[in-house]
């Protein structure tokens, strides 16, 4: 069974866990940033002023709801570089070798078939590209999704292995989150 989180980390939350432009440190204008499983679209919104009018957003949640919420924050925003689609990872690829940027914000452990998801997402990275996967840390916290769900870095690390990604760097992010950034293989 997948855990599906229903809870949002509210601004002050994030900030207190992480630095949220430390994390999207990589993007720059004009890049393409794929958000896997983006809830209401926090990173995306995020990603999406960083990323600027030449930039692309492409975001994917199962929640039909999270979705709309971040396309009214968008509409609000004035951020018509996001195309939001609510749906299942394992069935969404949004371009071919497209990608600057793939990026998994917490949520890696709710796909029904996450190796499925990493699948598409080397389909979707450029050659020159990354994966991003904030994750939750495999240990207790006051808040997040069960300890027995959650994955291990070194965990994380083989799921890329496996799915044609080379580990680049394994960080900590704040006192309950990592940081594993991966590039494709050639």
């Amino acid at each position: 069974m997948v855990w599906q989180g229903s809870f949002s980390l509210d601004e002050t939350t994030r900030r207190n866990g992480y630095n949220p432009e430390a994390v999207l440190g990589k993007l720059q204008k004009g890049m393409i940033f794929v958000d896997v499983g983006c809830g209401d679209g926090y990173f995306s919104l995020l990603a999406a002023k960083k990323v600027g009018a030449l930039g692309r957003v492409y975001a994917i949640d199962i929640d039909a709801l999270g979705i709309e919420k971040l396309q009214s924050r968008a509409k609000l925003e004035s951020l018509i570089n996001i195309t939001a689609k609510a749906g299942r990872a394992e069935d969404t690829v949004f371009c071919s070798a497209c990608a600057d940027v793939v990026f998994f914000s917490m949520s890696l452990h709710d796909f029904e078939d996450p190796r499925k998801v990493l699948a598409n997402a080397r389909e979707m990275v450029k050659p020159s590209g990354w994966l991003v996967n904030l994750d939750w840390k495999k240990q207790d916290t006051p808040k997040g999704p069960p300890v027995n769900i959650r994955f291990s870095e070194k965990t994380v690390q083989n799921m890329l292995t496996q799915a044609g990604f080379c580990t680049v760097s394994v960080t900590e992010a704040g006192s309950y989150h990592y940081l594993v950034v991966g590039k494709p293989t050639l």
